[in-house]
């Protein structure tokens, strides 16, 4: 009987493994989506419009994604905090997946942004849900590995998106002949394929979808969860608490509005509206656990300064996540739009689809190691090495590339697509180690769904940011130089946090 139950549990280990590992990976591609369809998406919807109007939107679409992250972390976490893990995570993918497919029949940028919008919230709490989940069903020195495959798996699905447009084009008769076979007329096909397929991208973004009919079978609560349940822990959220991440996303949303094509508002107005948005932002998302620990507190079975330790690790934890996250929107994910403009006019060269792919296969490599120097050198020193890299990654991209002629991507372009790719990434396969370790069970997922997405929330800000500096710096290259600067704040913030090599999970 107890070599039964210990396959029974052993398989329950490895299902949770697969099924998050899956939903990382579509997280990851669902991620990777806009960058490659926005820009002809948005020609085909505002076709009358010049680039510079397009390129606001584009920038626009990725800051509201941004914050429906931001939001999701938050909301998803608490479900998964107060309901479990698996319930939360299934309703996370469905909303990722589902809102992801619709797009694929927008006609106006606003709409694009809706649903890009809510397809968003459910990304941001599967990432949160997951690592919570594994991290808590893998113990000890897995746990290097086991974060490592997080980070790989969203870069894959990342990588997914690239080599699916590179063969899509590559084959669109085969593909509208498929098509045609399951009943789908000429003139649907040609709806779908058009301005290189990226409504059919779009669609086949619901697929991910299926993964919860796996998630409900196989996949078991996690044990920590189930005694946070047993003692009553989960009785102290309170779904009264969640109306101030609502209050928390019209603020950011806000700000978003502030900073877009359609509003007139002056750079002083603008600024203004961010400073006090981002602060009732930073209430309303810290409001739910706030008022968890209050009540934990009050019901003795959390020592205040336990509450206090868990507050001051958000911040921390957040401000982490906001300068990784910073550089990797403000830069690399600008990089394969950008890069497309040093081809030669007129050039049907694929080079988004080059340049994703190279940042793509990148992130995996770098993603997978990381873990395992963090767990050798500790989280500060690793953290502040990969902010020194990352710098220089950034600086080398944009510095190097320039305006190239010939039939062919220069290799130049190639390679360092690659090292900024994989090192920019690097943080994704760092944090699913730190950030479990910096909060107890009771309020992991909530706490470290602020932390990372918080940080995609001033992301949007910086992004929104970038017109200003191509004003202030004369080029996008040298905007997007100046942006990833930020890396030097996070070589000074990490001191400030704990050092937790080696410590178990609370």
């Amino acid at each position: 009987m107890p070599m039964n139950s210990s396959s029974s549990s052993q398989r329950g280990h490895v299902a949770a493994l697969i099924a998050a590992f899956l939903g990382w990976l579509f997280d990851g591609f669902e991620m990777g989506l806009f960058p490659l369809i926005g820009k002809p998406a948005l020609q085909d919807m505002l076709p009358d419009a010049t680039p510079i109007v397009q390129g606001q939107w584009f920038t626009v679409i990725i800051a509201v994604f941004l914050v429906g992250a931001a939001t999701g972390g938050v909301l998803f976490g608490w479900l998964g905090d107060k309901l479990g893990r698996v319930k939360a995570m299934t309703l996370a993918i469905f909303t990722y997946a589902i809102f992801t497919g619709l797009c694929g029949f927008v006609s106006q940028p606003w709409q694009f942004a809706g649903l890009r919008f809510i397809a968003s919230l459910g990304m941001g709490g599967e990432w949160s849900l997951g690592v919570a989940l594994v991290n808590e069903i893998w113990a000890g020195r897995n746990r290097a590995w086991i974060s490592g495959m997080i980070g790989a798996a969203s870069n894959i699905g990342f990588l997914l998106t690239g080599i699916l447009s590179l063969g899509l084009n590559a084959s669109l008769e085969t593909v509208t002949h498929w098509l045609g076979g399951l009943g789908l007329s000429q003139a649907s096909c040609d709806y779908l394929l058009h301005n290189r397929g990226w409504r059919f991208l779009a669609v086949s973004g619901a697929l991910p979808a299926l993964i919860n009919f796996f998630i409900l079978v196989f996949v078991p609560e996690s044990h920590k969860w189930e005694s946070e349940k047993k003692s009553g822990a989960t009785s102290h959220w309170a779904t009264m608490d969640l109306l101030g991440v609502l209050i928390a996303c019209v603020a950011a949303l806000g700000i978003i509005y502030v900073w877009s094509p359609h509003c007139t508002a002056g750079n002083s107005a603008a600024f203004a509206v961010t400073a006090v948005g981002l602060a009732i932002a930073l209430w309303g998302y810290l409001h739910p656990v706030r008022q968890y620990m209050k009540r934990s507190v009050a019901a003795g079975s959390t020592r205040s300064d336990e509450s206090s330790t868990v507050m001051r690790h958000l911040i921390l934890g957040a401000v982490l996540a906001a300068v990784a996250l910073l550089g990797t929107w403000g830069s690399a994910q600008q990089a394969a739009r950008w890069a497309s403009g040093l081809a030669p006019k007129g050039s049907t060269l694929p080079v988004i689809d080059y340049v994703v792919i190279a940042t793509a296969i990148g992130a995996i490599i770098v993603t997978l190691v990381t873990p395992l120097l963090a767990d050798r050198l500790g989280r500060r020193v690793t953290y502040t090495l990969l902010c020194i890299a990352s710098l220089g990654a950034s600086l080398g991209f944009f510095q190097i590339n320039h305006p190239f002629t010939g039939d062919s991507v220069p290799v130049s372009l190639m390679v360092t697509a690659l090292l900024l790719g994989g090192i920019t990434a690097s943080f994704y396969g760092y944090f699913p180690l730190y950030f479990p370790e910096l909060f107890p069970t009771s309020v992991r997922a909530t706490g470290q769904g602020f932390c990372f997405n918080f940080g995609r929330l001033v992301a949007a800000i910086g992004a929104l940011q970038l017109a200003n500096l191509v004003k202030l710096f004369g080029t996008e290259a040298n905007a997007y130089s100046a942006l990833s600067c930020v890396y030097v704040v996070g070589m000074i913030v990490i001191w400030l946090a704990p050092e937790t090599k080696g410590h178990e999970l609370k």
